[in-house]
């Protein structure tokens, strides 16, 4: 019985280790830029830490910009520069900005 409580305690202390991690909330910004035909949504998985360790693109991110006539590694570059951007953590605003600057630059060849 005494192994099977230390069992116990360290399932429960590797839990409460885990749960900051698991549980932690992480900021998940949607924005959306219009076009004549197209829709692109920002959104953005950020991680718990305030350094871009975990911080890349959600799929309804790179759908939007292959539908809007990117391929999927374009796509997926830019949604990794996008959201990879350490200047924009808690700045939803520059994502957009960020955003909108490649769309003017590099425009999808569709």
């Amino acid at each position: 019985m005494t192994a099977l409580k230390a069992l116990s305690a360290a399932a429960l202390a590797g839990a409460a280790w885990l749960a900051p991690v698991t549980s932690a909330s992480a900021d998940n910004y949607g924005y959306r830029h219009g076009g004549a035909t197209h829709v692109i949504t920002v959104s953005c998985y950020r991680g718990p830490w305030q350094d871009v360790i975990w911080d890349r693109p959600n799929p309804e991110f790179t759908d939007s910009l292959v539908s809007a006539g990117y391929s999927f590694p374009e796509a997926h570059a830019i949604g990794e520069r996008v959201c990879r951007d350490p200047g924009a953590v808690g700045q939803p605003n520059v994502l957009l900005a960020t955003m909108t600057s490649i769309l003017r630059e590099s425009p999808p060849r569709r």
